[in-house]
């Protein structure tokens, strides 16, 4: 039996047991310990079912209604290692799938079911697309810019949003974009003056670390002529071209106060700070977009206030100021330390970076040949793995099974960069590449930090040039800090790139402790490693999907997730917009509250 023909003796199968209503019959068509991600499609929600049994239980307890039919191969099926691999789409009663299917020995390892689209809610685009003119000369036609006007003027005092989203990042313009081409009506708030300047406001060397292709933004891609790793001011001023040119309502110089569920109405009074003006916003939907992280985590040494240099968190570190010939202490050792070592190196400063754990290394041009490269790279594209494809190929695999998908990737690095990594440990500095070996990714999904992607300031350690001491802080002089290993290190200026706490902080006090702690963790995946605490979850908690308060959701991530997950937060927020049945399956309980 050929690829295509295994596919779809498996699809016949699988369709009929659903139709049958024979969850018993659908689960025996996958391994016994094969996997089905569901992104809305199956459970309107983010869920990975392992194992027959969760498989059998979930569409068991998923009502009849979500009706899947019409599975088919999107294009023709490929084999490898024993391995079929196949894009399929797929239909249920409320919209339009997408699906990623690897078979074994004509059983389903793995399953990605995705929806795509709501039926009769779809985007309006290509033939579908809006007029834009009436072509008749009547009196009173109002121009694009007389409509966009009145828009502005209405929405958010006369006109209430369905979705008030708290953020105006990467993450929540993003989502605003989709949210826009769904019909949702949607208010962006912003404490910045300009969309872009949580980019702008950085230190001045800063670019992405990651290359362009992917980081593109939903809709339009990064022009094909841009540089491969942006500045931070470029991608500020693509920011805020973008949400011009996707008309979005982004109120900027805006603070959200406070928000609080008014049972009565069922919408959420979210009162802001509007440039001075204070707002009620009446949102049906509320949604935090705030980064990955909450607030800086700035720690309390002693004799912190008895220092008589000048002290920042990486947060707020520009680059600005006269630091040539100070003695600059950076405490970290994670990105924002590397980067911002190089920076005061730059200007001159004598430079130490304090270590106060092992660290992950991937070199940047290794990380793109050998972890990005399959999938985002010009090499991806003319193989036509586009965005979209490349998105759903890592999404189709589980986190269960990643860290081995990962882990040789990294052995080849750990290979190909062993000099450079030989010279890193002689120069002192404690290497990892996570806990089971699995590398930078897996460390950013489980605990969002530990590791840095060397784009120059490795070197700099290796050459003696930036200074390098290992152990934890124990007290701040006036003009030093003193490590438990005994070492005093003379200071002007002290770096505190030591990270940030929680999204959790934002809900206590934005909305209260009690919708925080009832929410709970926000971030890993319960892998029962550093910081990311079991049990196992198998999705990112609480992100994207239904929390345990209703109608508040929460969305962001690296520009990669932001742009993918949005797609499948913004169809969750327009079916309930629409009144589509959304019969979630299993929200996630909340086992931490920090």
């Amino acid at each position: 039996m050929n690829a295509d023909s295994a596919v779809e003796h498996w699809l016949a199968a699988f369709d009929q047991a659903l139709r049958d209503g024979q969850p018993d019959r659908a689960a025996e068509l996958f391994e016994a310990d094969g996997y089905w991600r569901d992104f809305v499609a199956f459970t309107w929600n983010l869920r990975t079912l392992e194992g027959r049994e969760e498989i059998r239980r979930m569409l068991e307890t998923q009502p009849a209604e979500i009706s899947p039919s019409d599975w088919s191969l999107d294009e023709p099926a490929t084999v490898s290692d024993g391995v079929v691999e196949s894009w399929v789409t797929f239909e249920t009663a409320a919209g339009r799938g997408w699906a990623h299917l690897r078979l074994r020995d004509g059983k389903a390892w793995t399953l990605l079911t995705t929806m795509q689209e709501l039926k009769g809610h779809e985007e309006k685009k290509r033939r579908t697309r809006d007029q834009g003119v009436e072509h008749v000369v009547r009196r009173g036609r109002k121009t694009w810019l007389e409509q966009k006007a009145e828009r502005q003027e209405t929405l958010g005092y006369s006109e209430q949003p369905y979705a008030v989203i708290v953020g105006g990042g990467q993450g929540g313009i993003g989502l605003a974009a989709r949210l826009k081409r769904l019909g949702v009506p949607t208010i962006v708030i912003e404490k910045n003056e300009r969309a872009g300047d949580s980019w702008r406001k950085r230190y001045k060397s800063l670019h992405l670390h990651d290359p362009v292709w992917y980081d593109h933004l939903p809709y339009l891609p990064f022009p094909e002529d841009w540089p491969v790793f942006p500045s931070k001011d470029k991608v500020g001023d693509w920011l805020e071209h973008y949400t011009a040119i996707m008309e979005l309502d982004y109120w900027t110089g805006t603070r959200c106060l406070n928000a609080d569920f008014d049972d009565e109405s069922g919408t959420w009074r979210v009162e802001v700070d509007r440039q001075g003006e204070r707002v009620e916003l009446r949102p049906t939907q509320l949604i935090f977009a705030l980064g990955v992280s909450g607030y800086p985590n700035i720690p309390r040494f002693e004799g912190t206030e008895s220092f008589t240099g000048e002290q920042w968190h990486s947060s707020e570190f520009t680059g600005e100021g006269d630091v040539e010939g100070k003695r600059a202490v950076v405490i970290g050792s994670n990105n924002s330390a590397h980067d911002i070592c190089a920076a005061l190196w730059d200007h001159g400063a004598e430079v130490t970076m304090v270590q106060r754990s092992s660290t992950h290394i991937a070199r940047s041009e290794s990380l793109m040949s050998l972890a990005l490269g399959p999938l985002y790279s010009e090499d991806a594209l003319d193989a036509g793995v586009t965005t979209e494809k490349a998105d759903m190929l890592f999404a189709s695999w589980p986190y269960r099974l990643l860290p081995n998908v990962q882990i040789p990737v990294y052995e080849q690095m750990a290979e190909k960069d062993a000099e450079f990594y030989r010279r890193l440990r002689e120069a002192g500095f404690e290497l990892d590449f996570g806990e089971d070996g699995s590398g930078l990714f897996l460390k950013y999904l489980r605990r969002g930090s530990g590791y840095y992607i060397d784009v120059g300031a490795s070197q700099l350690v290796i050459d003696g040039e930036v200074a390098l001491e290992r152990g934890q802080v124990t007290r701040i002089l006036p003009d030093a800090v003193e490590l438990d290993g005994g070492a005093t290190l003379p200071a002007d200026i002290i770096v505190y790139a030591t990270g940030y706490g929680s999204m959790n902080q934002w809900l206590t006090d934005l909305v209260s402790q009690q919708v925080a702690d009832k929410v709970g963790k926000v971030w890993g995946y319960g892998s029962d490693t550093t910081r990311d605490p079991g049990p196992w979850e198998g999705e990112l908690r609480n992100m994207w999907k239904p929390t345990n308060v209703d109608q508040l959701w929460i969305h962001g991530g690296n520009l990669h997730q932001s742009r993918h997950y949005s797609k499948y937060l913004a169809l969750q927020l327009k079916a309930r917009m629409e009144g589509i049945p959304t019969p979630v399956y299993r929200v996630q309980e909340a086992h931490h509250t920090c």
